[in-house]
């Protein structure tokens, strides 16, 4: 990962880290960790846990996003991405603290629509990793790796390039899907297509290279 990238997760880590040792004392023994589709608390937890869902969670995938290079064989390095990198190893370490944000307020008794925020979440996710999705080199650990696009490197940036438009109209159809007030099934529908899509796509040019 680029210098600037670990700076700016590291700087998210401390300000959570901050407003989470800064509302400890008032949130209660146990507090909300879980919530169906209808938005209800299904399931709750001791306090101590927001340690493990926001800070030891942002810096676990940190960490891991920093592995990763060094784990990476040659040829298949995913620091060849470049700043692309970063960029998608920083998107988990925010939805992280936007989790945690959405934890704290709900514990704090702060009226939240989560049947809405969980899923707008995901949305904001899918178009923020597609945006780039064209651009990441073939690797063993990002993007759309099916046994077509690791075998190839042409099937691999055409089903990217693919890929990342398919992700962005996923996230902006579950916006609108949510926003009409669509079945949870039609939402699990809209955000989840894309990859079966992406997954056919990559077989079929494959079998069109000539071998």
């Amino acid at each position: 990962m680029k210098s600037r990238a670990i700076l700016l997760c590291l700087l998210l880590i401390v300000a959570m880290s901050l407003i989470t040792a800064y509302l400890y004392p008032r949130l209660p023994a146990q507090m909300p960790v879980h919530w169906n589709f209808a938005g209800q608390v299904d399931g709750y937890g001791p306090r101590w846990q927001i340690w493990l869902l926001g800070p030891g969670a942002m810096g676990a995938l940190l960490l891991l996003g920093m592995a990763l290079p060094w784990l990476s064989p040659r040829q298949f390095e995913v620091q060849a991405s470049g700043p692309t990198y970063g960029y998608m190893m920083m998107i988990p370490v925010l939805l992280m603290a936007c989790v945690e944000a959405l934890v704290l307020c709900a514990a704090l008794g702060v009226p939240l629509a989560v049947h809405y925020i969980a899923p707008g979440l995901a949305c904001a996710v899918l178009i923020l990793l597609g945006n780039p999705m064209g651009k990441v080199k073939r690797n063993f650990y990002l993007g759309i790796r099916t046994p077509w696009t690791l075998a190839s490197e042409r099937v691999w940036y055409a089903t990217h390039r693919l890929a990342g438009r398919l992700m962005v109209a996923s996230g902006l159809l579950g916006f609108a899907v949510l926003s009409a007030g669509a079945p949870h099934w039609a939402l699990m529908l809209a955000i989840t297509a894309w990859a079966p899509l992406a997954a056919l796509y990559s077989l079929l040019y494959y079998k069109r290279l000539p071998h």
